[in-house]
């Protein structure tokens, strides 16, 4: 049996060089494209809070919808057969193509004309480049690409569960259990700590960018903020503003470490429905995180606020790493085994 992608034959990273590229949304339908404002920009999410601005990526029906009909993938085979004759055989070959209608799959489509306007073309060519080599079960799976005169279409895992924000957002509370929570958490930090062995950092974690597959399992996705830094530090500052650690907002280097202050967020969010670092203000938020101010609510536990604690920590290299994150009691006690519900 092939994989998927094998069975799809799409071409990869090749055509995208010195092509015109991006801007991007995400549609969860089966082999359905959807466009996304074209005015509301990765960069322009990355340095707002969402909290403050409200703003939302769009989905938009397509004027000219993706032809799911369209031949993606041709596999010729030679099949022998009795006809009758002295050797009694014969060799006839057989076709077998698919077409998008075939697989259930996300598209993500991309427009050129807002990749060239905000010069963008890097940062999706990255994102092409990196997902689609990532191979995690708590990694959303970029199978390949095409394109047409207009826009770019990324050919994605479908999550059938949706995103985590919308399941977070559900809840009458706006909060997971610390049960849930924990298993979110332990899923994400296996998943980053397999990206860190890549020297890939997401830069990006939050719960808009997390999605659910089909048995509920985590699924990091928006690779768009990712880098490969296989030696150097970074200096771009990414990122949406209430996950920024400290060493973006005083405007320093950053390294893998990043990923661990957002995993740090992303607990404290899971638990209890909002960033840690929230205030009135800019200014406010960015003198809190800077300086790692927050506090509990009086229903988070001990353990959980341990954890909390030792991953929004203001020095990088203090920061808990991931190998310990996976040991730490809250996620031992909390995560559950196969075949066992949390």
């Amino acid at each position: 049996m092939t994989t998927k992608a094998e069975q799809l034959k799409i071409r990869n990273d090749n055509e995208l060089q010195g092509k015109e590229n991006d801007h991007s949304m995400k549609s969860q339908s089966s082999g359905k494209a959807v466009d996304t404002d074209p005015k509301v920009t990765n960069s322009a999410l990355g340095e707002l809070n969402r909290n403050k601005f409200n703003i939302q990526k769009k989905h938009l029906e397509c004027q000219k919808p993706v032809n799911t009909d369209k031949t993606i993938g041709v596999v010729e085979r030679r099949v022998e057969k009795n006809d009758g004759t002295l050797d009694g055989k014969a060799t006839n070959s057989e076709k077998k193509s698919w077409t998008l209608n075939d697989f259930d799959i996300a598209i993500k489509v991309l427009f050129k004309s807002c990749i060239k306007e905000f010069n963008n073309e890097h940062q999706v060519r990255r994102e092409v480049e990196i997902q689609s080599h990532l191979r995690h079960p708590n990694i959303l799976r970029m199978y390949g690409y095409f394109h047409d005169e207009t826009r770019v279409y990324l050919i994605l895992e479908y999550a059938p569960k949706g995103a985590v924000y919308a399941a977070l957002m559900k809840l009458p509370d706006k909060r997971f259990s610390e049960d849930v929570s924990a298993n979110y958490i332990a899923q994400i930090a296996d998943a980053l700590r397999y990206c860190h062995t890549r020297k890939v950092i997401h830069r990006d974690i939050k719960p808009e960018n997390l999605l659910l597959g089909a048995n509920g399992e985590i699924k990091i996705a928006d690779f768009g903020w990712s880098v490969h830094a296989p030696s150097s530090r970074r200096t771009t500052l990414c990122g949406t503003l209430d996950y920024l650690p400290p060493e973006m907002v005083t405007g320093k280097a950053h390294d893998e470490k990043v990923d661990l202050w957002a995993l740090g967020v992303l607990c404290y969010e899971f638990l209890t429905g909002k960033p840690p670092f929230e205030a009135a203000d800019y200014s406010q938020t960015y003198r809190r995180i800077s300086r790692a101010i927050f506090s509990f609510p009086p229903y988070i536990s001990d353990d959980a606020k341990d954890l909390v604690k030792r991953l929004l920590v203001v020095k990088p290299e203090a920061r808990l790493p991931l190998d310990f994150v996976l040991q730490h009691p809250w996620i031992v006690n909390h995560v559950r085994k196969d075949g066992e519900k949390a």
